[in-house]
């Protein structure tokens, strides 16, 4: 137990290296809460508190930074962030024209972007076969295979 009164400023800065350290891999600025939490931790130390009480102290500090300042944060971030979808994402709900018959098991579409995917009917559904022509609407993405369903006239 003496060990830890006597080497308790170590343990903490082992933390918040360590936090930091994951903090620069996510930046999702929740390590770095806890960095901040563990160096307030620190200093309580440094004005004589015990050992549990730094504890409680940067815990407390840890979760107040999480909930208080982090959300900020983050809002800050994605501000200039551009709204358009990307990726996958982009993908979804994207209307597209049957290349190749689509069933359960494969065929293609060409996407309204021009990209040409291979495609599937989900097993649900009550259309078995879609033949060339057919207008499509994607539903999800399963790895490099877009399950389609038939686009609605009026949509």
């Amino acid at each position: 137990m003496d060990w830890i009164v006597q080497y308790s400023w170590v343990i903490w800065l082992v933390l918040i290296l360590l936090f930091i350290t994951i903090e620069m891999l996510s930046l999702q600025f929740t390590f770095l809460m806890l960095a901040i939490g563990s160096a307030i931790g620190l200093l309580s130390g440094f004005l004589g508190v015990p050992w549990w009480g730094q504890l409680l102290i940067g815990a407390a500090a840890s979760v107040l930074l999480l909930l208080v300042v982090r959300p900020s944060l983050l809002r800050a971030l994605r501000k200039g962030e551009d709204p358009a979808k990307s990726n996958v994402d982009a993908l979804l709900g994207a209307r597209g024209q049957v290349v190749q018959t689509v069933s359960n098991h494969g065929g293609q579409v060409r996407l309204a972007n021009g990209e040409l995917w291979t495609a599937m009917v989900p097993v649900d559904s009550p259309a078995r076969s879609l033949g060339p022509g057919t207008s499509v609407r994607v539903l999800a993405i399963e790895g490099a295979t877009a399950v389609v369903v038939p686009q609605e006239r009026n949509a």
